[in-house]
């Protein structure tokens, strides 16, 4: 191979749209062997097919990525992913693309690593943008540095709505669910587009590709994987945003991501443009961003992050303690903690993990499992579980993952029914698998766990690539709007009188309160825009819905268990407030396409409709709400209304003993008013126990179980046969408390003092009550037996009722003890 620089060590930098790519792919083919690590597997993947057209067969061509491994036993050449770059292998060529991304603070580090001790035999080839040049500088001091031009012209095309887009366009988005909104908009607006994402595989992501290159499509949708070497027909680039996520906070796009995803317009030497989809704001260019992505100026890189390459496998200590180690050199940074070093400290504290890792080979077993990528984005700590699990059968046994799990797994995934998301999640969850299965020495019979795990994927890529084109694909729209022009709003839209909403015949779905559900069929083919005409004409009609709300009478509303509902439609929902008479009314979701003075309209009329019940309803309940407000009412009355209100109205009274005691005669008097009665045992409001009433207390308090309306004696298993209902269980059967208050008055009524007596037996038998009942309730109302003469009624004698346990004093030791007595003192 001819010399391509004086140095064996050359760094080709420029921006994209330079052939640098291409250069390194041309060199290392012309070396004895080689290898190249790329930002992404989908790239890796692209290189990887071009390599084996090159050579005329893959007999020679090896593909390392995470998930995916084609090494052939007489590999020569080697195209990775950077994390996967076998480095233990001796080959004439290393080439390392988008080495900028050492700054990157998630994946640095490798990229860093592999920059410093990724060397060629021959040639080390380093490629990346000019703000590389001072990190080379600084550590690389014996690379030759060779510029690139850009073979095109790129310029600022202004910012340009999605409606206003040329074809060949990408709109570049930051996030799967601005994508797939973005995607949506364009069915709508221009017949569909094709999607790219880095979660995709290879096979989903060529799928999409192609249907762009064919011109199925005219416009595709990406993240920001567009932006590392995906080459394909782009004239024009779109920004959807200009912030995105890093993995620890939300900031705006630098220069150098700019401009990199910028470039992938205009290859070769067709000129591109790029611009973005607001004029104004956060996500619009600044005319300084503009000038520097023009003329490809970018701000020099001042750091790249760092961790060990080589690490310390003496112990896990030793391990975490090297991949911790501060780097040597001043433009090098320690790299925040990754997921595998952070899976890594979270499973050295296991007992049972520093049980089985004590020797430097059980050390790489465990440092290899925490290596498995998050693929599924679980964050640290499931993810730490999963390999905590996949750890211990590692370390036990064979150190093979069981056949039935990984096969129940599989098995798991191989479904290919669900939306995108769905399929998409499955696709994550499969790549976990493929990784396990691409380690030789981690199953019996890796070679077939790997051919199982890539068909499985094979297939979820296809009924992915499917479910996308289904969903983001309508190609009869764009002859729908030839035919009709642009405004979709010019089509007739008509909502019947159940709510069913149709476009020229065509049933798009129906309209429940404030709720639209579209129709299964209205998804299909061209009713995507047809549905875009409906939503517009549904504003007026949400408005006209939003008006009734607040203006409808009192029996046009109603309440089933927490949910308020108008003319049957769930409207808001009854959530803890202050107390049960006053709880928080919060609107359905459904009522956000109401603008801010309707829906305050509807929350206006619903916090008066409910008051109004309560006043009519739970008259008690109100007055006691009043009472807790009422600063005239006394500490006492206020505290005992409370208690009263956290248990709807009915209250043991031995549980409130010491809020009765402090009760004045006036605040007694007071709590009559209300409707309060202060029993013998219970302090309840006779008015709650009525159907009604008791009804409303339900729903409002969420008690299951009601018991009948009007009983006055449950059995003891009967539905509502409780204290919390207003029924005092007393052996086998449960009596209503008004009752019990009643047969309480009428004993106290027949006493002479303690002598004893036996009171009339017709009150209790005309209730129903057992003689086993009411002797239960006798002992309960401070009653004793007494000796009685055959043939006569059971005698009873009055002993009182005993009192509750006096509070415990407070400690006089303490420190608050010592404040009392500085207050006091």
């Amino acid at each position: 191979m001819s010399r391509f620089a004086r140095s064996p060590i050359t760094a080709v930098l420029g921006p994209t749209n330079t052939g640098k790519t291409h250069l390194a792919v041309e060199r290392m083919a012309g070396h004895a062997s080689g290898m190249i690590g790329f930002p992404l597997r989908l790239l890796a993947r692209e290189v990887y097919d071009r390599v084996v057209r090159m050579k005329g067969s893959d007999a020679e061509v090896a593909l390392i990525t995470g998930e995916e491994k084609i090494l052939p036993p007489k590999a020569r050449w080697f195209l990775c992913t950077a994390e996967s770059m076998p480095l233990e292998r001796e080959v004439a060529f290393v080439g390392l693309d988008e080495a900028q991304l050492g700054a990157d603070p998630e994946r640095g580090h490798v990229f860093t690593d592999r920059l410093l001790r990724a060397r060629g035999r021959e040639e080390t080839m380093i490629l990346g943008s000019d703000s590389l040049k001072p990190m080379l500088k600084a550590l690389v001091p014996e690379a030759e540095v060779i510029g690139r031009p850009r073979f095109s012209t790129l310029s600022y095309a202004g910012a340009k709505k999605l409606s206003r887009l040329p074809r060949r366009s990408a709109i570049v988005a930051f996030s799967a669910e601005e994508v797939y909104a973005v995607a949506e908009a364009l069915r709508r607006l221009r017949g569909g587009a094709a999607v790219v994402m880095g979660a995709l595989s290879p096979r989903t992501r060529n799928a999409q590709v192609a249907m762009f290159q064919a011109g199925e499509v005219d416009y595709l949708v990406a993240t920001d994987a567009i932006g590392m070497g995906l080459n394909m027909d782009v004239h024009h680039v779109a920004f959807a945003s200009l912030s995105k996520f890093d993995g620890r906070r939300q900031r705006r796009l630098t220069v150098a991501e700019m401009a990199q995803i910028a470039g992938r317009a205009g290859r070769h030497q067709r000129d591109g443009t790029f611009g973005a989809l607001h004029e104004e704001g956060p996500n619009a260019f600044t005319p300084e961003e503009v000038l520097a992505i023009e003329a490809h100026r970018v701000p020099p890189l001042e750091k790249l992050y760092w961790r060990e390459g080589e690490p310390d496998f003496a112990s896990i200590d030793a391990l975490i303690a090297s991949l911790e180690a501060r780097p040597q050199n001043a433009v090098l940074r320690a790299a925040p903690e990754a997921v595998d070093l952070a899976v890594l400290k979270r499973l050295s504290e296991e007992d049972w993990v520093r049980q089985r890792v004590r020797a430097p080979a059980m050390v790489r077993r465990l440092w290899a499992a925490c290596g498995l990528p998050d693929f599924r984005k679980l964050g640290p700590e499931p993810h730490s579980r999963f390999v905590g699990r996949l750890f211990g059968h590692l370390s036990e046994g064979f150190g093979h993952v069981p056949h039935q799990w990984f096969a129940d797994e599989i098995q798991r995934l191989d479904n290919m029914g669900g939306d995108v998301e769905t399929l998409a999640g499955r696709i994550a969850a499969a790549r976990s698998w493929a990784y396990i299965a691409h380690r030789a020495d981690w199953l019996e019979d890796p070679v077939h766990w790997a051919e199982r795990t890539r068909a499985v994927e094979e297939k979820l890529s296809d009924a992915l690539h499917a479910s996308l084109t289904q969903r983001f694909v309508d190609k009869r729209t764009t002859v729908l709007l030839r035919q009709i022009g642009a405004d979709a709003s010019s089509l007739p839209v008509t909502i019947g009188p159940e709510g069913e909403v149709t476009v020229e015949e065509h049933a798009l779905g129906t309209l429940t309160g404030f709720r639209f559900t579209v129709a299964p069929e209205a998804r299909a083919a061209d009713k995507r825009m047809l549905l875009a005409a409906a939503e517009k004409r549904l504003g007026g009609e949400y408005r006209k819905r939003g008006a009734a709300l607040a203006e409808a009478g009192d029996e046009a509303i109603a309440l089933a268990g927490s949910v308020l509902a108008w003319n049957g439609v769930a409207v808001a929902t009854l959530e803890p407030g202050p107390n049960i008479a006053r709880p928080r009314i919060r609107l359905d979701r459904t009522l956000d396409v109401l603008d801010p003075a309707a829906r305050n309209a509807v929350q206006a009329r619903l916090e008066r409709w409910f008051a109004d019940q309560v006043g009519k309803r739970l008259t008690v309940l109100g007055k006691l709400d009043a009472a807790t407000r009422d600063p005239a009412a006394g500490a006492p009355l206020r505290a005992l209304a409370n208690a009263l209100l956290e248990a709807g109205g009915l209250l043991p009274r031995r549980a409130a003993a010491t809020l009765v005691e402090a009760l004045d005669p006036q605040a007694r008097q007071r709590l009559r008013r209300i409707g309060v009665t202060i029993g013998t045992l219970d302090i309840f409001a006779p008015a709650l126990l009525k159907p009604g009433a008791a009804r409303w207390r339900r729903e409002l308090m969420g008690l299951p179980d009601a018991p009948r309306d009007g009983a006055t004696v449950l059995p003891r298993a009967a539905a509502g046969a409780d204290l919390v209902h207003g029924y005092r269980p007393l052996g086998a059967q449960a009596v209503r408390v008004d009752l019990v208050e009643r047969i309480a008055r009428a004993a106290h009524d027949a006493r002479q003092g303690r002598k004893p007596f036996a009171p009339d037996p017709a009150l209790a038998t005309s209730m129903g009550l057992t003689a086993e009942t009411l002797a239960r309730l006798m002992a309960q109302l401070g009653f004793r037996t007494a000796r009685s003469i055959a043939g006569e009624p059971q005698r009873w004698i009055w002993q009182g009722l005993v009192a509750p346990a006096a509070p415990k004093a407070p400690p006089r030791d303490n420190a608050f003890a010592a404040l009392g007595a500085l207050k006091h003192g």
